[in-house]
């Protein structure tokens, strides 16, 4: 049984997907960071620059307030 990925975060700075990665890991939820950034070429525009980040449906809810800040409501 495979299990469904579902995109919390859309971003163009890697070092934000890396700190929200990292936020999201120390509350024990798994993530994927996905980008289509082409290696030897360092573009940033449009499409191309985006980074998604990926948790498992069942964490969504969960992750999406650690993002907004409301893990401890």
């Amino acid at each position: 049984m495979s299990e469904e990925w579902v995109e919390v975060l859309v971003t163009c700075d890697p070092l934000e997907a890396e700190m929200v990665k990292d936020l999201l890991e120390s509350g024990e939820i798994p993530v994927v960071i996905r980008s289509s950034k082409v290696s030897p070429y360092p573009v940033n525009i449009g499409k191309m620059g985006e980074i998604r980040l990926l948790v498992p449906e069942v964490c969504r809810t969960l992750a999406e307030k650690v993002i907004r800040g409301e893990e401890d409501e």
